[in-house]
């Protein structure tokens, strides 16, 4: 029971703080998606613009619906942008239209975190998948290879379903260094093209900067589910093998 109560006060502060980091996103983009940049710039030119500006001439600009679902789709060669950002010469859309691009560019340049991430979705689909059955069968075998044989193999399948699940919160610790180096390479980008202007670009990085808080809220929360799934399934082999 205390172990339960240790776990829902850190899932509690950790939901604390993606409460706190999403109000940071809806408030700055709130903000600075209602002022226009100097230049008129809407987010689909400023993307284009970039492209160009970097020698990229295989990626595709698209729009999609809804507000801040923008991606860069690499295997399909382009970059989405949603209804608050296409269209839109406010500040926000410019920087968030930005930080795409320099998705594109970590793809371009062979940057190392980016391509990690990327290796790892499969894994994590499939680890999410696979990790309950696996510590499922490892207690099997534990409960019916310990009676005639001395195995730990059960108990290694167990573990290796939670090195799966641990694939999650992996995958959340790559994507920090991914989603912050593309805001540094988007405010780099705007600043050397001119389009946004030096009391503009204040904007544009407290958009960015407050995004960057919810991807770090994700990684604390997938790292308490884990720790929680480990300490579970190693509890009940240490309680199968005291029985």
């Amino acid at each position: 029971m205390f172990d339960y109560l240790i776990f829902m006060l850190a899932l509690a502060v950790c939901g604390i703080f993606a409460g706190y980091a999403n109000s940071k996103v809806n408030n700055a983009y709130a903000k600075y998606g209602q002022i226009r940049n100097y230049r008129g710039v809407t987010g689909a030119d400023a993307a284009s613009r970039l492209l160009w500006a970097n020698g990229v001439t295989d990626i595709r600009i698209g729009h999609i619906s809804g507000t801040l679902t923008d991606h860069y789709h690499p295997a399909q060669s382009i970059v989405n942008l949603s209804d608050s950002t296409y269209g839109s010469a406010s500040v926000a859309a410019v920087a968030v239209a930005a930080h795409e691009i320099g998705h594109v560019m970590q793809n371009k340049k062979g940057f190392i975190f980016y391509h990690l991430r990327t290796a790892l979705v499969p894994v994590v689909n499939i680890g999410t998948k696979l990790a309950m059955p696996l510590v499922l069968i490892g207690l099997l075998l534990d409960f019916f290879v310990a009676a005639t044989a001395n195995s730990d193999l059960g108990y290694y399948l167990a573990m290796f379903g939670v090195l799966l699940y641990g694939a999650s919160f992996i995958f959340t610790v790559v994507t920090l260094p991914v989603e912050l180096d593309a805001s540094r390479r988007a405010k780099k980008m705007l600043v050397a093209e001119g389009i946004l202007q030096d009391e503009e670009m204040d904007g544009a990085e407290e958009v960015l900067s407050a995004a960057a808080l919810t991807y770090l809220a994700s990684m604390f929360t997938s790292l308490v589910y884990f720790l929680r799934f480990m300490f579970y399934v190693m509890r009940m082999f240490g309680n199968r093998r005291d029985d």
